[in-house]
């Protein structure tokens, strides 16, 4: 059993700064060989992460958080391994952890992590929907959401900072936007239908969080072969806020500036809005988002 474990090249800090050793060691110690694969930066990763999985490995592991699942999916898909190929792994260890919510996964422990991993290597774990985006002349896939809005503009100013670290960095973020934010003019094509949507954001989600828990989209289910399409209509700062705080119940679904709809694909425009994808930055509108069923086995 030849286990690659990718490891955050940003885990070198906080509490965090041992949970690669402490993964490594685990599937050492359970009988797997274990090719270690730590960098200096993501795009590094990303190619020794390309490189050992042509070079042959039973289950690709990711140590980190949203970020580090979408490297892992996309390294599959370069290598032609999706729609059931090598199994992906996650040890959650970063910021948010969405995905990891998503499936029901230990947070904050990675020895428990790690034997669920070990545990479903031998099920054969399950087969999740992935998205594909294509736009900006590449094709990029993710595990989570997409978003061009609000969210996106506050990741894209929280990016150009270097301090703080962590969620303070974001929440600091988040204010200084919201105190110059504007409704956007989007062109929306979802299944065919094509409409104008003026809104504070439009998100694409497979998963059903994003932020480290705001549960835009709560009943999305990782395996029915449908993206869930989540627009906010344009409200005022102080509506906005209103509505804001009830994302991380999921209690904010019944309000009328809030839509919510099953899809299969999704195109979508706007001038001067840059789209997020797991949390990284995947480029500027227009971008089309669609679902591929079954593209991806989870070792959950």
């Amino acid at each position: 059993m030849i286990i690659a474990v990718a490891i955050n090249p940003r885990a070198s800090f906080g509490g965090k700064q041992h949970t690669g050793e402490a993964v490594v060691a685990f599937f050492r110690a359970a009988g797997a060989r274990v090719r270690v694969l730590r960098k200096g930066s993501y795009d590094r990763l990303a190619t020794a992460v390309d490189e050992a999985l042509a070079g042959g490995c039973d289950a690709l592991v990711v140590v980190g958080g949203d970020g580090m699942v979408h490297l892992g999916i996309n390294a599959l898909a370069r290598a032609g391994t999706p729609y059931g190929g090598v199994p992906l792994g996650i040890v959650p260890s970063g910021t948010g952890n969405d995905m990891a919510r998503a499936l029901g996964l230990p947070l904050d422990d990675a020895p428990a992590a790690c034997a669920r991993i070990w545990e479903a290597l031998k099920t054969g774990g399950r087969l999740i929907d992935a998205g594909r985006v294509t736009g900006n002349g590449e094709t990029r896939w993710f595990a989570g959401v997409v978003s061009a809005g609000f969210d996106a503009a506050v990741n894209e100013r929280a990016n150009s900072w270097r301090r703080p670290r962590g969620k303070g960095r974001y929440n600091l973020a988040m204010l200084r936007e919201l105190a110059a934010f504007r409704a956007i003019d989007y062109t929306v094509t979802a299944d065919g239908e094509t409409w104008q949507q003026g809104a504070m954001l439009i998100s694409v989600a497979n998963g059903q969080s994003i932020g480290g828990g705001m549960k835009i989209t709560p009943d999305a289910l990782l395996d029915d072969g449908f993206l869930d399409l989540f627009i906010v209509k344009p409200l005022s700062r102080t509506r906005f806020l209103a509505v804001f705080p009830k994302v991380f119940s999921g209690r904010h679904t019944g309000h009328r500036a809030v839509h919510l709809r099953q899809v299969r694909r999704v195109e979508i425009s706007a001038d001067n809005v840059v789209a997020y994808a797991d949390g990284e930055r995947i480029g500027p509108l227009p971008l089309t988002v669609e679902v591929v069923p079954g593209a991806v086995r989870i070792l959950a």
